[in-house]
């Protein structure tokens, strides 16, 4: 499916111009959206890799799905760099009671951590809010867009999946390899 410029770091896994698309809604305060997100790196990324099974033929598009009954959901989707693995600090208890300028920079200390040094400042501003009371942030363009999208095609909970713009309810967090195998040797006809 389509994806605006600004978002093409959201192409995780595969060529940008293969033919055929898997469009992975989660949110990173869910742990099911945890789940599918480690066998992206883990079973989806070789077959889709140089060399892989799959390879130019299929790619993963990460669509950020805030939910809005986690009430930091918003918050770490500003930031696109919580890391699952970390989520558990995002979570409605833990967070509940820190105001929404404390869970920025906790992201963005969390960011330090696997981003360049030089490059924490600029991380940071982007979670400036702006002047205005209402303006959002230098990302909150990207995060409307993202909640456009999943509006606009009906997707409600994370993770979904969509294969070539359609929901594929038959995929779930739990899959392993044989799934995945078996699903992509009845998909993939290029």
């Amino acid at each position: 499916m389509a994806l605006q410029p600004s978002l093409r770091p959201l192409v995780v896994a595969g060529s940008i111009d293969a033919p055929h698309t898997l469009d992975i809604f989660l949110d990173y305060v869910c742990p099911f959206s945890a789940k599918i997100a480690l066998v992206i790196d883990g079973v989806l990324k070789p077959l889709f890799a140089s060399g892989g099974k799959y390879a130019d033929k299929v790619k993963v598009i990460i669509r950020l799905q805030v939910q809005p009954w986690h009430a930091s959901s918003t918050l770490t989707h500003e930031s696109a760099l919580a890391l699952f693995k970390k989520q558990g600090d995002y979570f409605d208890i833990p967070s509940s009671s820190l105001t929404p300028l404390q869970i920025r920079d906790s992201l963005a200390e969390l960011a330090a951590q696997v981003i360049p040094s030089d490059a924490v400042k600029d991380f940071k501003d982007l979670l400036i809010l702006k002047s205005t009371p209402n303006g959002g942030n230098a990302v909150t363009d990207d995060l409307k867009y993202t909640i456009k999208f999943s509006r606009q095609n009906g997707i409600h909970v994370s993770p979904t999946v969509l294969w070539d713009g359609l929901v594929a309810n038959e995929i779930s967090s739990s899959w392993g390899v044989k799934e995945w195998s078996e699903f992509l040797a009845n998909k993939v006809n290029v």
